[in-house]
């Protein structure tokens, strides 16, 4: 027998909505590029989608008004690193708006790269170029069609569920 408080509808609010998604466990990954100047930009991200296998393309959902995002849009390009299990420092460092984030642990970005790639944070890096931007609320879906995959390590994913950071394994 189901519970009828279960069932109990509500208006759809930004909170009850925060509460329903996060019962639904996403990885997290840390989207870079770098700004007009040089400078890197960069910030966690859970809203990460494939789209397309031909061509390869993934979507980024980012702040409206972020930094990162204002970069990504001017560049035309960004890096998506997918974090790995013991990369949680990482994903809070990149979440809190620390404006020294990148002083703070090991990157680098060659020439052929979209954006910084996390070298011991993130187990793949997807280097993508922006083919469409689409504004939708207090976000912005970036799409990126992916031109390089970079396996940097082979350690399970971090998830992201229920406002706690885990690994694949459950730890």
């Amino acid at each position: 027998m189901i519970d009828p408080a279960v069932q109990a509808a509500s208006e759809a609010t930004p909170d009850g909505f925060r509460t329903m998604m996060s019962g639904f466990p996403t990885g997290v990954c840390v989207v870079t590029t770098t700004d007009h100047e040089g400078a890197p930009r960069g910030m966690t991200c859970s809203s990460v989608c494939s789209v397309s296998l031909e061509p390869p393309t993934l979507l980024v959902c980012l702040r409206d008004g972020s930094p990162t995002l204002e970069a990504v849009v001017k560049r035309g390009t960004f890096a998506v690193n997918l974090l790995h299990e013991g990369a949680q420092g990482a994903a809070e460092l990149f979440a809190s708006g620390n404006p020294h984030r990148f002083r703070l642990l090991p990157w680098e970005q060659s020439p052929d790269a979209a954006g910084p790639h996390l070298v011991e944070d993130a187990h793949t890096v997807a280097d993508c170029d922006v083919v469409l931007i689409q504004k939708v609320g207090d976000h912005v879906t970036v799409f990126g069609e992916t031109r390089r995959i970079v396996r940097q390590h082979v350690h399970p994913p971090l998830l992201y569920g229920l406002r706690q950071f885990r690994g694949w394994s459950g730890t």
